[in-house]
């Protein structure tokens, strides 16, 4: 099985950093006949970091990057590559992810030696990583005003960071806790690592099929983080409250929400990200390496 037609997503709002590793990807695939799509939007950057359009490249919307792509190409960090698989169809097109920036804890290649693995890719020699994406949605008087998909996490704060809230949780109809303090963090075992870690958090597994609800600064010592399996789902419904609580999806949607609102978590029975896995990748050497930046020690 050969990937013939290859799209890209780019870490939004930057230039510099693609003058180097563009206009020699765009020659590498050229030189294999490989179509190229690039989103419209990212016209005139591409255009400055290429100097000249070659062959069989071409501009399109966004959604045809998803559906007519046999592999899509992430350029950036992390959230590069969670804003690809958040877009993600049903039967969309596996992902590989090339980190151009410090350690990306899922994307699973450097800038630096990614062609060889790129290589074998592209003639049908790779193994991915399904990634579960998960839905919410906020439903006002029984209707639901808003749905869409994180992969990493869902967070509920406030905008106001000196005033507590206080928030109800449950999960399959089943009171958790009323949790007071400056939120919840629903994560997924790929964003355990992140946001979630940093609030006393544990670390996940991927394989471990679960979800993790965090509180943020909890006003109380009983009130902990809690694991559960990930096909639960969460409700949660914040009490009155002055000032603007807002609902956070990978850090790259943001909703307003009040007391009028139920939130409902659930992964998605129909959608999931594929990762294209790099061979030469341990996810606890990964880990070491992440929090040795950190200048945490693991040995």
């Amino acid at each position: 099985m050969s990937l013939n037609t290859i799209s890209f997503v780019l870490k939004p709002r930057v230039t510099a950093e693609y003058s180097s590793i563009l206009p020699n990807l765009a020659r590498w695939l050229g030189k294999r006949k490989k179509k190229m799509l690039f989103d419209i939007k990212d016209e005139k950057r591409v255009l400055k970091a290429l100097k000249k359009i070659p062959p069989r490249l071409e501009f399109v919307e966004e959604a045809q990057i998803h559906t007519e792509s046999d592999l899509i190409i992430s350029l950036g960090g992390d959230g590069t590559l969670l804003g690809a698989c958040r877009k993600t169809h049903k039967q969309g097109p596996p992902i590989f992810g090339v980190n151009l920036g410090k350690l990306g804890f899922i994307t699973e290649f450097s800038q630096f030696d990614f062609y060889e693995a790129l290589e074998a890719t592209i003639t049908g020699k790779f193994e991915t990583i399904k990634m579960p994406l998960f839905r919410v949605e906020v439903f006002e008087k029984n209707k639901a005003i808003f749905k869409s998909y994180f992969m990493n996490d869902a967070v509920i704060n406030k905008i106001d960071i000196s005033r507590i809230f206080t928030l109800n949780i449950e999960a399959n109809d089943q009171q958790i806790y009323s949790v007071s303090g400056d939120g919840i963090i629903v994560s997924s075992p790929i964003g355990s690592t992140a946001y979630s870690l940093a609030a006393g958090g544990p670390i996940i597994h991927p394989a471990v099929k679960s979800l993790v609800l965090t509180p943020i600064c909890p006003h109380s010592l009983t009130k902990r983080p809690i694991v559960l399996p990930d096909n639960s789902t969460i409700c949660l419904k914040i009490y009155p409250t002055n000032g603007q609580v807002h609902l956070t999806l990978d850090g790259q949607e943001v909703i307003e929400i009040t007391n009028k609102h139920n939130i409902k978590v659930k992964k998605s029975s129909g959608l999931s990200a594929r990762l294209i896995k790099n061979p030469e990748r341990s996810y606890f050497r990964t880990l070491k390496e992440k929090f040795a930046q950190g200048k945490v020690s693991i040995k």
